[in-house]
């Protein structure tokens, strides 16, 4: 009986040994063998999940802590990921007994049906090294394309993920990605400028318009201070006069969510200047009105009548306006409505906590400064000696900003207080907009040439003066100083 089993057992074993060498197909010179294809198979999966766990180390190990964006890391990843497993199944077939080159029928006849079915699949590949290579997208970028938007999450060889703004996941074949236009949002700034439409009623001031959209832009916390907010005249609607107010911002993702928040501000500071947005209107002209009068009454009965019912016009007060308290300012007294405009744009709005310092003495005099609401006291700092408050309407810092020179005193805010500043740059934009100004500054320097003489005697002990602008003549230097400081 044992002997029986014993002989059964050497049958199988002959058995499955004469399959697993029986030659089943012969590639060129090459027999292959059914243990071969195992041995393949087998070493083929040890190499796909180390090229596997290779990628996953790059990405999440090394390559973050060599602080490589995440853009970088997914595509040096997924190249090496890639790499690692071409080379390993080349490897294989070497090491089974395989001449590559005798492998090039074959890949030769692979080639065609490539071509003639998988011509989706080689797209998308080589759409995914193309990505992946030329890093027009990275993850993490926003991008919009066939009315979608969203996040771009993975890019793989066939295709790429994007996570939408709603939450949903979105697979989209990278032929499609690299054959039709994309908006891609981070390409090559994070800053992005979002517009809003604004329109109000004819007869309304344009230049407080100006002043009302940018108010509200500043007060948008995700709203940029550089590049400033802009108003843009459109044009002249049927029922409006159409502006534009572009504002930049580091995260266009958020645009529905910046273009409410300024919505219900613009919309609270038009009301604030008795602004008015209008409604699309027709004016009913009657040749003969007297038709429409009751019978029996005379026309002046009526007019009479109309005139006891209808109801008072309610004064709103309105928030004091930089187009009042500018030409206050003794260098823009003479600014034309389209001059104040200008220099409401050039300047922006910084508010101010209570007790919070604005500057203090001995610090850059960068920017020149009116009290829109609330008060700031002046005071210097080293003797601990108030020297006075300033109040709505007031202005200060002018003297620094313009001659360049250190602050005096210090300042801080009382209350709650909102400043209009014009700094450096925006000053020197004005004056290279309006030349004539800087004369006209020279002029009222002149005014109080005893102070100016202070100041350059405070600017040579400090060694700030140049040699080529010195001057005795305390107005040529201020002349020379405008010239040298901001280039006019």
């Amino acid at each position: 009986m044992s002997s029986t089993i014993a002989r059964l057992w050497q049958t199988i074993v002959n058995l499955i040994d004469h399959i697993s060498n029986t030659s089943i197909l012969t590639i060129g010179n090459e027999k292959i063998t059914i243990i071969a294809i195992i041995n393949i198979l087998f070493s083929l999966v040890i190499v796909l999940v180390f090229a596997r766990l290779l990628k996953n180390f790059l990405k999440y190990r090394l390559l973050q802590k060599l602080k490589i964006d995440e853009g970088n890391r997914q595509a040096i990843a997924t190249i090496v990921g890639y790499s690692f497993s071409t080379i390993g199944f080349l490897v294989i077939l070497q090491t089974n007994g395989f001449d590559i080159a005798s492998l090039t029928v074959l890949a030769g006849g692979l080639g065609v049906g490539i071509g003639l079915g998988l011509q989706s699949i080689t797209k998308n590949f080589t759409s995914g090294l193309t990505l992946l290579v030329e890093r027009k997208l990275r993850i993490g970028d926003f991008v919009q394309f066939d009315g979608m938007d969203g996040y771009v999450k993975e890019i793989s060889l066939r295709s790429t993920l994007i996570r939408t703004r709603r939450g949903g996941s979105v697979i989209v074949p990278n032929s499609h990605l690299v054959e039709n236009m994309i908006l891609n949002w981070d390409y090559e700034s994070p800053t992005n400028r979002i517009h809003i439409p604004v329109g109000v009623e004819y007869g309304s001031d344009p230049v407080l318009v100006t002043e009302a959209l940018l108010k509200a832009a500043y007060m948008e916390p995700s709203v940029s201070s550089e590049p400033p907010p802009k108003v843009i005249f459109i044009g002249f609607g049927a029922s409006s006069l159409d502006f534009e107010l572009w504002v930049w911002v580091s995260r266009i993702d958020l645009e529905p969510h910046i273009t409410s928040s300024l919505n219900f501000l613009i919309e609270y500071h038009l009301r604030q200047y008795n602004i008015t947005i209008p409604f699309p209107q027709q004016d009913l002209w009657l040749r003969n009105p007297e038709v429409l009068y009751p019978v029996g009454r005379r026309k002046s009965e009526v007019q009479e009548f109309l005139a006891a019912n209808q109801k008072p016009e309610i004064q709103d007060s309105k928030p004091l306006a930089l187009r009042d308290l500018l030409p206050q300012v003794t260098y823009f007294k003479n600014f034309t409505e389209l001059e104040l405009r200008q220099l409401i744009e050039v300047g922006c709005r910084r508010r101010l906590r209570e007790s919070e310092v604005l500057f203090r003495e001995g610090d850059a005099g960068d920017s020149f400064y009116i009290v829109l609401a609330g008060t700031v006291e002046v005071y210097v700092e080293k003797i601990n000696k108030h020297l006075t408050n300033l109040r709505t309407g007031s202005f200060f810092g002018e003297l620094s900003l313009m001659l360049g020179i250190p602050r005096t005193a210090s300042v801080r805010a009382v209350e709650e207080t909102i400043l209009f500043a014009i700094n450096h740059k925006g000053f020197e934009n004005l004056l290279r907009e309006h030349p004539e100004l800087s004369e006209v500054i020279v002029q009222e320097f002149a005014k109080h040439q005893d102070e100016l003489s202070e100041r350059q005697k405070q600017l040579r002990e400090l060694g700030l003066v140049d040699a080529s602008e010195d001057d005795k003549n305390p107005v040529v230097w201020v002349r020379k100083r405008l010239k040298n400081l901001f280039g006019v």
